[in-house]
């Protein structure tokens, strides 16, 4: 399916569905999926798959690289450890979508009749709205089990700021997402700047 996206939406709409998050003009969506069986405190290293859902054909993308960089500072500020061969493997997936919705809102009228006493009366008026929701995956995965231990999401609109804004972005909407990861930080960490 990431295949289709990425011949499909331009490349911009592809930076911007994996940043989707940070600058959205209505806060996003964040969701979480733990394995309650796993205790996370067995864990001490993290590391990336060698090909990432995120990259290209024959090269790191700029969301991989932006992606990598935004978990490391969050996973390193739980204690974990970047390592060769790591305790815990992460992948990222993007998804973006064109969306409409439609929506009525009242509207004001010259309806003066005999409700008079009602004051103006005009009805409702429908409003097509079109933009398009991208969605951030990040996967945990346990590498000696192969099973997923965790997963975080977030889905939002894809604004202009996001595409401008593609690096800040991505560790914003990192950020929302970590902070339903089971390991809390050691230290408190502000959020990224916008």
């Amino acid at each position: 399916m990431l295949r289709s996206i990425l011949t499909t939406f331009p490349r911009l709409a592809l930076l911007g569905s994996t940043l989707l998050i940070g600058a959205c003009a209505s806060a996003p969506n964040t969701y979480s999926n733990v394995d309650s069986a796993v205790d996370f405190t067995q864990y001490k290293t993290f590391g990336f798959y060698e090909k990432l859902a995120t990259d290209k054909e024959n090269y790191e993308s700029t969301e991989s690289r932006y992606l990598k960089a935004a978990v490391t500072r969050e996973m390193e500020s739980r204690g974990f450890t970047h390592a060769e061969s790591p305790d815990l493997k992460i992948n990222f997936y993007i998804e973006s979508e064109d969306k409409i919705r439609s929506r009525q809102t009242p509207s004001a009228g010259g309806y003066y009749g005999y409700r008079g006493s009602y004051g103006a009366w005009g009805g409702y008026e429908t409003r097509i709205d079109q933009y398009t929701e991208g969605t951030l995956n990040i996967d945990v995965v346990d590498p000696g089990t192969e099973k997923l231990v965790w997963e975080g999401a977030i889905v939002g609109k894809i604004t202009q700021d996001v595409l401008e804004n593609l690096e800040a972005a991505i560790n914003e909407a990192v950020f929302a997402v970590y902070m339903q990861f089971p390991v809390q930080p050691m230290n408190e960490i502000p959020a990224p700047a916008q």
